[in-house]
């Protein structure tokens, strides 16, 4: 089924990036993309994602291709309905927000109800076209808000929020039923959003503290003490891993240096991932040198957490 995506504008490549988890894009403006999805109710995972429509066509940015486009679709419900337009910054769409949805209400033929409808036909004008569709569902960005990690029984500072973790983790196009790893756990963060996705979690850190923190986070998950460079894992056992890379004078690691570490344990992920699956690994500096000994790197993203604080994330395959 072809889906149309409303993107989050909170980073400029990852929210499109993260659709590959669940189909083939096939084009982009910004903060919208197309693509075709063999089962449009597993778009429910998405984290960048503001809606998910069914696609209906698209236009130039103009009032009067729109109303050739609503006329052409001869759109029948007899469903309460609503005509929503979103116009993105930089959108080359003239008319106002108000003047298209009054052409969405005028054109469709049905009960239009703006309170309470049942159904919500929406536009996004985005740069030099104009989108059209059918809302199937909203992404519940509230309920990633509502999963503060401060409110789980172990928490530690500097951990990443719920929706940067799902959407690495949708970024390793882990499907449900599978096994991801995350070989340095701290309090189970990506772990927690890997389950919610139905994929079988399985976590280690070499800090026995994290350990057990991340244990009491995830009552009867499989977690355990190791270390990163000397997996206890055979070859080719993982169908996806997904880790935020330590950093700082604190963090506990036997390897000699950082850089040891980040060889060594990319080295083993390299090892116990299957063939042609991804790992989606985060640091904290540039470490493609060091990635490209033993992956390809698929995608780079930055993201700017705060002025002393840039994430980099690195998808290898």
């Amino acid at each position: 089924m072809k889906l149309l995506f409303e993107l989050s504008g909170e980073h400029p490549d990852l929210p499109v990036a993260e659709l590959e988890c669940v189909g083939r894009v096939l084009e982009t403006r910004a903060r919208v993309a197309v693509a075709e999805c063999p089962d449009p109710g597993a778009a429910g995972r998405l984290a960048l994602t503001h809606a998910v429509m069914e696609y209906l066509g698209e236009c130039e940015p103009t009032m009067e291709a729109f109303s050739a486009l609503l006329a052409d679709l001869a759109i029948s419900t007899t469903k309460p309905f609503a005509g929503r337009v979103k116009k993105i910054q930089g959108s080359r769409m003239e008319a106002s927000q108000l003047d298209l949805e009054r052409l969405i209400g005028s054109l469709i033929s049905g009960p239009v109800s703006l309170k309470r409808p049942v159904e919500e036909y929406r536009a996004v004008a985005s740069e030099d076209r104009c989108y059209f569709g059918r809302v199937l569902f909203r992404i519940d960005r509230g309920g990633f808000e509502f999963k503060n990690p401060m409110r789980r029984p172990f928490f530690h500072p500097g951990v990443m929020m719920p929706r940067m973790a799902r959407a690495l983790t949708n970024l390793s196009l882990v499907r449900p039923g599978e096994r991801i790893y995350d070989p340095f756990c701290g309090t189970g963060g990506i772990l927690l959003e890997a389950r919610e996705i139905g994929a079988r979690i399985l976590g280690s850190d070499f800090d026995p503290v994290m350990a057990a923190g991340c244990r009491q986070n995830l009552p009867g998950s499989d977690v355990m003490i190791a270390d990163a460079t000397a997996i206890p894992l055979s070859d080719h056992s993982l169908d996806a891993v997904v880790t935020d890379l330590p950093y700082g004078q604190s963090v506990r690691i036997r390897a000699e240096s950082m850089d040891d570490l980040y060889d060594g344990s990319l080295a083993e992920i390299r090892r116990i991932l299957r063939p042609g699956r991804r790992a989606v690994i985060v640091t904290h500096r540039d470490i493609a040198g060091i990635a490209a000994r033993h992956f390809t790197v698929l995608q780079a993203h930055r993201q700017r957490v705060h002025r002393s604080l840039t994430r980099r994330i690195l998808v290898l395959g």
